[in-house]
């Protein structure tokens, strides 16, 4: 067997059959750019909407010598095994490449087992000597070992552990990777593929930094944490950095904390990077907001206790308007960066018309060994949370859920 590529853009394709499998192939083939002619007495559900949306052109009835007329390749998947055989001697008369999917081992042409993410495509095919071969010799092609294969190596993709960095000179672009809460295994997979492309990682503190180990030594690695009331790296410095890196024809991952979108300043960056004209991608991470409550067994929405809920930064200055709104809202609301303003927010939350016997919950170094959490009703967590020494990062959440499933006191995690 001689393994090969075909750029068939533009170029026509015979696919002979009407079911599930022929639908298969033409779709594969018509996402290859292929002018695809599909010949059958009936079309299945999938092959009627390819046709309707003009991905494949259909000629009813059964494949015949003029059906090859100006054909490159032709996929013989009618179902019936003498129906196929025909076809393929009468592309083998006219030197055209054929694919039986139903006999792989008796066509001209494999497809092999794909393994597509983005611009990576891996084919696998496993077996003996190649098309042609008998099955019954031993030296035959096995189909299902190479789709185990390749699940095995889209796994491993996924996952980042193999090598997936450009290695000859591309337009650089920035990636926003949302790492979630800082526990790995809560970093997506499309986060930790975008990590293994990496020439640049900028990172933030509350990231699940324990990934970079696995970089290539050569990764240059930006740390631009920040801290309560310590902001070392300014965001503008953030942006420029991020921009001239992917200038340089550099793949930048931005790894952030909790997700992008939710008070990660994620779209501060992107803007920078499109005024620069710098391609940008953003990879959702899970929010703290909701993350780290689920870590201390808190529901922010609970049917009978909370049906909406509100994410709020600790670092705004709010209004009286504003206080009264959250006051009335019958739901939860979770502060993010919230330890600093947390006397200064329950009072005024009371101030403007809040129960002080709300239960509040505040939960520390969420999905790590030392998760704690610290409960009080909201007239008096402001109290119990600075005897208890809370420090940040923590979330704060607010309402009736944080006894739903029957948090209390202060506790530290089990089992983080």
């Amino acid at each position: 067997m001689h393994p090969l590529h075909l750029d068939l853009r533009g170029r026509r394709v015979l696919v002979a059959g009407g079911g599930p499998g022929a639908a298969g192939c033409a779709r594969r083939l018509a996402e290859a750019g292929a002018d695809v002619l599909v010949v059958a007495e009936a079309l299945c559900e999938e092959l009627r909407e390819l046709r309707a949306a003009g991905r494949v052109r259909v000629r009813r009835g059964s494949a015949g010598p003029a059906d090859l007329q100006d054909a490159w390749l032709v996929h013989a998947a009618t179902g019936d095994a003498r129906e196929d055989e025909a076809l393929a001697v009468l592309a083998e008369q006219r030197r055209v490449w054929c694919v039986r999917p139903g006999d792989a081992a008796a066509g001209t042409a494999v497809e092999p087992a794909v393994v597509r993410r983005d611009d990576v495509v891996v084919s696998v095919t496993a077996g003996g000597t190649g098309a042609g071969s008998s099955a019954g010799t031993g030296t035959g092609l096995d189909a299902e070992r190479a789709r185990v294969l390749a699940g095995a190596l889209g796994h491993r993709l996924d996952s980042g552990e193999l090598p997936l960095r450009r290695r000859r000179p591309h337009p650089g672009r920035v990636v926003l990777v949302g790492g979630g809460p800082g526990e790995p295994e809560l970093l997506t997979l499309r986060g930790r593929r975008r990590l293994a492309e990496a020439d640049v990682v900028v990172v933030d503190r509350l990231a699940p930094t324990g990934v970079l180990t696995e970089l290539d030594p050569d990764v240059e690695v930006v740390d631009v944490g920040k801290a309560a009331g310590n902001h070392p790296v300014p965001q503008e410095e953030i942006n420029r950095v991020l921009v001239e890196a992917a200038l340089a024809g550099r793949t930048v991952v931005r790894l952030k904390g909790g997700d992008p979108y939710v008070l990660g300043r994620g779209g501060e960056e992107v803007l920078a990077c499109r005024e620069a004209g710098v391609e940008v991608e953003v990879v959702p991470g899970v929010t703290s907001a909701f993350a780290v409550p689920a870590a201390a067994g808190i529901p922010v929405t609970h049917r009978g206790a909370a049906r909406c809920v509100t994410v709020l930064s600790g670092h705004e200055d709010l209004a009286g308007d504003d206080l009264e709104a959250l006051a009335r809202l019958d739901g939860t609301l979770v502060v993010l960066m919230g330890v600093s303003a947390l006397e200064r927010l329950s009072a005024a939350l009371v101030a403007a018309g809040r129960d002080p016997g709300t239960p509040v919950a505040v939960v520390e170094d969420g999905w790590s060994p030392r998760q704690r959490t610290t409960t009080a009703p909201l007239g008096e967590i402001a109290a119990v949370a600075r005897a208890a020494g809370v420090r940040p990062p923590a979330v704060v959440v607010v309402g009736e859920v944080i006894e739903a499933l029957g948090a209390r006191g202060v506790s530290a995690a089990a089992g983080a």
